[in-house]
């Protein structure tokens, strides 16, 4: 069984989430502040499986816990419960780490569906395969992993491998890299980032996307200051080059 940690300082929604999942076959945890999630999750045999997290919460609040989980290299996988889907929380949240996200107030069909798959993912990860639970925003038919100039990205894993090393992407870098990678050598603009990677507003501030690629040419980027394959389009956004002459 499944094992999700819920860090909620509004006891009745904590209680009703814990109820619901549990209802739906997943094993639910319940702490009610930052330090006490921090604590459960960093314990070496947590067996969480995923985590729903509150962004407001007393002490630190969850940006600060993704920030020092994803620092402690735990990557356990974050649903994170935004105050009305606000564009800078979401967008903080992804820089912090945090693998996906939902506005308050939410459906719980779509919260069971988004956890699943952040599950199955997780699973993915440690070479386990599972039948359950479609994972959405995945595509069959695309290929699992990419290869290019000595480097490959495993998307079910999460993982860019490099000649002397692997990197554990969040999700988001991951389908970051994903969309740039499936419009191979064309311009795509920040708008289209935007709606189609992130689901948010084109009217939303795009620094947060200059921050991610910034993060991704210091992986695979020989000299990140002078790009080949992430390149910037003045006045658009970024074209990817796999092999770049």
């Amino acid at each position: 069984m499944s094992r999700v940690l819920i860090v909620e300082d509004e006891e009745h929604l904590a209680r009703g989430l814990k109820f619901n999942l549990e209802a739906e076959g997943i094993d639910a945890e319940v702490v009610g502040d930052g330090e006490s999630g921090l604590q459960r999750l960093l314990h070496a045999d947590s067996g969480i499986d995923a985590v729903i997290l509150d962004v407001m919460l007393p002490g630190i609040s969850g940006f600060e816990v993704v920030s020092q989980l994803r620092n402690a290299k735990q990557y356990v996988p974050v649903l994170m419960l935004t105050a009305r889907g606000r564009p800078e929380d979401v967008l903080r949240g992804f820089e912090a780490g945090v693998d996906d996200y939902l506005p308050k107030p939410f459906e719980l069909a779509i919260l069971v569906a988004r956890l699943r798959g952040l599950i199955r993912r997780k699973r993915w990860a440690s070479g386990v395969q599972t039948s359950t639970a479609q994972d959405s925003g995945s595509n069959s038919e695309e290929p699992s992993t990419f290869s290019f100039d000595g480097k490959s990205i495993d998307f079910p894993t999460l993982e860019l491998r490099l000649k002397n090393e692997t990197i554990q992407l969040t999700v988001m870098e991951a389908e970051l890299l994903r969309h740039l990678i499936r419009n191979e050598g064309k311009a795509v603009s920040r708008k289209s980032i935007l709606e189609d990677v992130w689901s948010l507003r084109e009217d939303t501030d795009t620094r947060a996307i200059d921050n991610f690629i910034v993060r991704l040419r210091r992986y695979i980027e020989a000299v990140p200051s002078k790009p080949k394959h992430l390149l910037t389009v003045r006045g658009v956004g970024y074209k990817f080059i796999a092999n770049p002459k």
